[in-house]
Protein backbone atom coordinates (compact mmCIF):
# COMPACT_ATOMS: atom_id res chain seq x y z
CA UNK A 1 0.00 0.00 0.00
CA UNK A 2 1.55 3.36 -1.06
CA UNK A 3 0.59 6.84 -0.07
CA UNK A 4 -2.13 8.60 -1.38
CA UNK A 5 0.04 11.77 -2.34
CA UNK A 6 -2.76 13.75 -4.68
CA UNK A 7 -5.11 13.75 -1.10
CA UNK A 8 -1.84 13.56 1.21
CA UNK A 9 -2.06 17.17 3.37
CA UNK A 10 1.43 17.49 5.21
CA UNK A 11 0.63 21.08 5.88
CA UNK A 12 -3.24 20.69 6.91
CA UNK A 13 -2.18 17.77 9.08
CA UNK A 14 0.60 19.18 11.23
CA UNK A 15 -1.61 22.64 11.41
CA UNK A 16 -4.14 19.87 13.12
CA UNK A 17 -1.43 18.30 14.97
CA UNK A 18 -0.62 21.87 16.53
CA UNK A 19 -4.25 22.57 17.66
CA UNK A 20 -4.58 19.36 18.96
CA UNK A 21 -1.46 19.64 21.02
CA UNK A 22 -2.59 23.11 22.06
CA UNK A 23 -5.86 22.01 23.42
CA UNK A 24 -4.12 19.30 25.54
CA UNK A 25 -1.96 21.56 27.09
CA UNK A 26 -4.89 23.73 27.94
CA UNK A 27 -6.89 21.31 29.36
CA UNK A 28 -4.22 20.07 31.57
CA UNK A 29 -3.27 23.74 32.62
CA UNK A 30 -6.91 24.76 33.23
CA UNK A 31 -8.78 21.80 34.84
CA UNK A 32 -5.37 19.65 35.52
CA UNK A 33 -6.71 16.69 33.58
CA UNK A 34 -5.84 14.96 30.47
CA UNK A 35 -7.51 15.43 27.24
CA UNK A 36 -8.47 11.25 26.64
CA UNK A 37 -12.11 11.32 25.11
CA UNK A 38 -13.28 7.97 26.47
CA UNK A 39 -12.41 9.46 30.22
CA UNK A 40 -14.11 12.50 29.43
CA UNK A 41 -17.19 10.55 28.36
CA UNK A 42 -17.00 8.00 30.72
CA UNK A 43 -16.90 10.51 33.11
CA UNK A 44 -20.37 12.30 31.93
CA UNK A 45 -21.52 9.04 31.45
CA UNK A 46 -21.34 7.58 35.26
CA UNK A 47 -21.64 11.22 36.79
CA UNK A 48 -18.40 10.28 38.84
CA UNK A 49 -17.59 14.13 40.13
CA UNK A 50 -21.23 16.12 39.23
CA UNK A 51 -19.37 19.19 39.74
CA UNK A 52 -17.74 19.15 36.36
CA UNK A 53 -20.28 18.00 33.99
CA UNK A 54 -20.27 21.41 32.27
CA UNK A 55 -16.69 20.97 30.41
CA UNK A 56 -17.39 17.41 29.47
CA UNK A 57 -20.67 18.50 27.60
CA UNK A 58 -18.56 21.09 26.06
CA UNK A 59 -16.04 19.15 24.89
CA UNK A 60 -18.53 16.41 23.86
CA UNK A 61 -20.77 19.10 21.43
CA UNK A 62 -17.62 20.72 20.57
CA UNK A 63 -15.65 17.33 19.17
CA UNK A 64 -19.31 16.78 17.80
CA UNK A 65 -20.42 20.36 16.03
CA UNK A 66 -16.73 21.37 15.39
CA UNK A 67 -16.46 19.89 11.85
CA UNK A 68 -19.98 21.52 11.04
CA UNK A 69 -18.54 24.93 12.27
CA UNK A 70 -14.93 24.33 9.75
CA UNK A 71 -17.67 23.42 7.07
CA UNK A 72 -19.80 26.63 7.41
CA UNK A 73 -16.49 28.68 7.46
CA UNK A 74 -14.77 28.01 4.35
CA UNK A 75 -17.98 27.02 2.52
CA UNK A 76 -16.54 23.50 1.98
CA UNK A 77 -17.39 20.07 2.63
CA UNK A 78 -15.12 17.84 4.84
CA UNK A 79 -13.81 14.35 1.98
CA UNK A 80 -13.69 11.20 3.92
CA UNK A 81 -14.31 7.79 2.61
CA UNK A 82 -16.02 5.65 4.70
CA UNK A 83 -13.86 2.46 4.98
CA UNK A 84 -16.35 0.35 6.58
CA UNK A 85 -19.87 -0.24 7.15
CA UNK A 86 -23.02 -2.41 8.54
CA UNK A 87 -22.21 -5.17 10.97
CA UNK A 88 -18.35 -4.40 11.15
CA UNK A 89 -18.87 -1.02 12.17
CA UNK A 90 -20.52 -1.47 14.98
CA UNK A 91 -18.32 -4.63 15.57
CA UNK A 92 -15.28 -2.46 15.37
CA UNK A 93 -16.47 0.08 17.63
CA UNK A 94 -17.52 -2.15 20.75
CA UNK A 95 -14.18 -3.53 20.41
CA UNK A 96 -12.62 -0.12 20.59
CA UNK A 97 -14.92 0.43 23.70
CA UNK A 98 -13.29 -2.63 25.41
CA UNK A 99 -9.89 -1.73 24.33
CA UNK A 100 -10.29 1.89 25.80
CA UNK A 101 -12.03 0.05 28.86
CA UNK A 102 -9.12 -2.74 29.59
CA UNK A 103 -6.07 -0.04 28.54
CA UNK A 104 -7.07 2.33 30.61
CA UNK A 105 -7.61 5.33 28.16
CA UNK A 106 -7.99 5.50 24.81
CA UNK A 107 -5.67 6.58 21.68
CA UNK A 108 -6.00 10.40 22.49
CA UNK A 109 -5.76 9.82 26.40
CA UNK A 110 -2.53 7.98 25.93
CA UNK A 111 -1.25 8.78 22.65
CA UNK A 112 -1.46 12.55 22.73
CA UNK A 113 -1.21 13.40 26.48
CA UNK A 114 0.52 10.28 28.27
CA UNK A 115 3.23 10.52 25.63
CA UNK A 116 4.05 13.68 26.46
CA UNK A 117 4.19 13.49 29.97
CA UNK A 118 6.98 9.87 29.09
CA UNK A 119 4.12 7.38 30.92
CA UNK A 120 5.53 4.15 30.67
CA UNK A 121 2.23 2.76 30.80
CA UNK A 122 1.41 5.17 27.95
CA UNK A 123 4.12 4.03 25.93
CA UNK A 124 2.96 0.33 26.36
CA UNK A 125 -0.54 0.77 25.29
CA UNK A 126 0.50 3.01 22.24
CA UNK A 127 2.54 0.05 21.12
CA UNK A 128 -0.57 -2.25 21.46
CA UNK A 129 -2.38 0.07 19.71
CA UNK A 130 -0.29 0.33 16.73
CA UNK A 131 0.54 -3.09 16.73
CA UNK A 132 -3.34 -4.10 16.66
CA UNK A 133 -3.57 -1.75 14.17
CA UNK A 134 -1.24 -2.67 11.59
CA UNK A 135 -2.41 -6.59 11.95
CA UNK A 136 -6.00 -5.62 11.53
CA UNK A 137 -4.67 -3.46 8.39
CA UNK A 138 -2.98 -6.49 7.02
CA UNK A 139 -5.74 -9.18 7.76
CA UNK A 140 -8.50 -6.97 6.45
CA UNK A 141 -6.71 -6.62 2.99
CA UNK A 142 -5.55 -10.22 3.29
CA UNK A 143 -9.71 -11.29 3.53
CA UNK A 144 -10.36 -8.13 0.99
CA UNK A 145 -8.04 -9.44 -1.41
CA UNK A 146 -5.90 -5.93 -1.80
Amino acid sequence: MTIDFINFTPFFSLIGGIFIGIAALLMMVSKGRIMGVSGILSGLITMERKADWMWRISFIIGTIFGPFLLIFLFAKPIEYQAVSGGIIFWVAGVLVGIGSALGSGCTSGHGICGLARFSKRSFFAVAIFMATAISTVFIMQLINGV
